[in-house]
């Protein structure tokens, strides 16, 4: 399961970022918070396609599917 598919008001736990995500990205999520074992809450999900709101660490962040769908959580 991804970050992407997430639905809003649930949460979960990142386990690791596909080796597709470039390594910058890699880099600049962890130091947000996204990085294995944090804890990860979908604040809101719109239509169309656009961003969702993740909560990490009473932080929120907007990440498009481009970038969520390469992030996997348990």
């Amino acid at each position: 399961m991804t970050l992407w598919d997430l639905k809003q008001g649930t949460s979960a736990t990142v386990e690791s970022f596909c080796t597709a995500l470039q390594s910058e990205y890699r880099t600049r999520l962890s130091e947000l918070g996204f990085h294995p074992g944090e804890h990860i809450a979908c604040v809101l999900s719109p239509s169309l396609g656009a961003p969702k709101l993740y909560r990490v660490n009473n932080t929120v962040y907007s990440l498009d599917d481009s970038v969520a769908l390469l992030i996997t959580i348990a």
